[in-house]
């Protein structure tokens, strides 16, 4: 469930985008691909905007992190913002303080926890640009 309060983007397009990964969750990993039977992470990420009303054109890793805003502190944590990993080789879509969303090579679309293995691979967090997420709260 989202936190009240703790979203990257407005309520609606939060519950849109919770709505989107639960409907994928568990779908098999492929590199290059964008589904809708195989998710590679920037695949996933980008079919979970889609579905969720915020458009984006469909890129890598490294693109969406030259493409968005750095976010600090507290906003790190909000539902929905962008997680960039391994040496922005990977990403991800932040839950909550406590993890997030991707598609894993082993487990397909799935959560993990930022503890542990994913602790030290954090490069930073991101959200799309205002003007992308305009479509906010239809």
């Amino acid at each position: 469930m989202i936190a009240a309060g703790k979203t990257a983007y407005g309520a609606g397009t939060s519950s849109r985008l919770d709505q989107a990964i639960k409907g994928l969750y568990g779908i098999p990993y492929r590199y290059g691909s964008t589904g809708p039977n195989r998710y590679d992470c920037s695949g996933f990420v980008w079919a979970a905007f889609q579905q969720a009303g915020i458009p984006f054109t469909r890129s890598s890793a490294r693109t969406l992190w030259a493409q968005s805003e750095p976010v600090y502190g507290d906003d790190r944590f909000k539902y929905g913002t962008l997680v960039f990993l391994n040496g922005l080789g990977h990403m991800g879509i932040v839950a909550d303080e406590n993890g997030f969303y991707h598609a894993s090579s082993s487990k397909g679309i799935t959560y993990s926890p930022f503890k542990g293995y994913w602790a030290s691979r954090i490069v930073g967090f991101r959200k799309l640009n205002p003007e992308v997420a305009a479509s906010d709260d239809r």
